[in-house]
């Protein structure tokens, strides 16, 4: 039988599984983060028809005389070259941009995945279009600092997170008092105040002035309760507070006495020379409350995405605070993982282990919120392929029938 069939039936079956893979790219053109395979050939075994031998001093050598056995798909390589972003504005749409991998716990398997088309589930899980389920590290609920060296575990943000209350135990006054205000004057500033169940407590400051350069102010918890009373005295050269009576003032609301365990410090200032710092100047006092440091208690409002991949939640009380940060994980040898479907990949025996951190660090790309990473699946590249594809086709399944004309030629020769 001739040797060239066969070669011509191991082209027909290589050329049919490279058309195997070119169609799937192109399948996969608009699948988000999905990345292009291409299919690489050998020759089989080639039989020996005459040795090698060796030039001697009479004559020279004679290479090997070797018929090939025909063609086989050595491999399927995969692409894993950069796709282009494409922005979503949606929150919990994340790119990769660079190296890496997003973790995904599904079935209780550790997969990876590039596509970031995330989105949350009614217990607040951060979740992939199939339900796996994203992995990455909780922040502590003390110290709000994430742990990236510990182990990797579910992202969730529970609808309704709460952040709890801070008591006010600072308030800054600044601004200006009036110099040339009459003995007597008085100027009342409000501020806001939050005792250690997040309950609004309204305080009101009045300053009276009882001399030149000398003021004295007065503060009265929301039940009308005089809780302390301080005396400033300012520099009648420069403006700045020069001293004040006691050095550090404190007062404590009574309403309830239970919920005010620290009192609250109020300041004048950092420095007298704080441009903000309570100072007394000729024309109408502009004294206000400027800050203070309590928080009534807060719900999740939304969140934002950094490209270290650090969740930050906003809350209803304006305060922002870290939720968590998701983890990538990078491969020595990505080309060797495992397609697991759905978009995700498991490690395999050549991939090497996952080395797991944060974005930006260690070979690993960093985050873009809003974005979706492409296929990176170059059409104009593909349809060459499927030219290439269909010609090696024909042309092998072209020495398939030349090779029976030449058997049927053989048998014709009985007759």
């Amino acid at each position: 039988m001739l040797r060239s069939l066969f070669a011509g039936v191991s082209g027909l079956r290589g050329h049919q599984q490279m058309m195997d893979v070119v169609g799937n790219n192109i399948a996969n053109v608009n699948t988000t983060g999905f990345k292009s395979s291409s299919a690489v050939f050998e020759d089989l075994l080639s039989q020996i028809m005459q040795g090698a031998s060796a030039p001697t001093t009479l004559q020279a050598g004679t290479n090997p005389a070797q018929i090939g056995l025909g063609s086989r798909l050595a491999a399927i390589t995969t692409n894993f070259t950069q796709g282009a972003l494409q922005v979503t504005g949606k929150s919990t749409d994340i790119a990769i941009q660079g190296d890496g991998f997003f973790i995904a716990k599904a079935g209780g398997q550790q997969v990876y995945t590039r596509s970031g088309a995330f989105s949350f589930d009614a217990n607040g899980n951060l979740t992939t279009v199939d339900g796996a389920l994203v992995q990455g590290w909780m922040a502590d609920p003390v110290t709000h600092q994430v742990d990236a060296t510990a182990g990797v575990g579910n992202i969730t943000m529970p609808p309704g997170q709460l952040i709890p209350p801070v008591q006010t135990t600072s308030i800054t006054m600044g601004n200006m008092l009036s110099a040339n205000a009459a003995v007597g004057t008085t100027v009342t500033q409000p501020s806001v105040s939050y005792d250690t169940q997040g309950i609004e407590n309204d305080l009101k400051f009045t300053f009276t002035k009882t001399a030149t350069n000398t003021w004295t102010c007065d503060a009265f918890d929301n039940t009308g309760t005089n809780i302390g009373t301080v005396t400033l005295n300012f520099d009648p050269a420069t403006g700045l507070l020069q001293t004040q009576t006691p050095a550090t003032w404190t007062v404590t609301p009574t309403t309830p006495a239970a919920n005010w365990p620290t009192p609250i410090t109020v300041n004048f200032g950092a420095s007298p020379a704080d441009p903000k710092a309570l100072k007394e100047y000729g024309g109408a006092s502009t004294v206000q409350a400027l800050n203070q440091n309590g928080e009534p208690a807060g719900t999740l409002q939304s969140f934002k995405i950094s490209n270290d991949g650090l969740i930050t939640g906003v809350f209803s009380n304006g305060q922002s605070q870290t939720v968590g940060q998701l983890a990538l994980a990078a491969f020595t040898n990505p080309a060797g993982l495992e397609k697991a479907g759905n978009s995700t990949y498991r490690e395999s025996a050549d991939s090497g282990l996952p080395e797991i951190g944060t974005a930006g660090i260690g070979g690993r790309g960093t985050l873009a919120a809003g974005n979706l990473e492409m296929s990176n699946v170059d059409l104009s590249q593909e349809f060459t392929n499927l030219i290439i594809a269909q010609r090696g086709f024909q042309a092998n399944s072209k020495v398939i029938t030349t090779s029976d004309d030449l058997l049927q030629t053989l048998l014709n020769l009985k007759n």
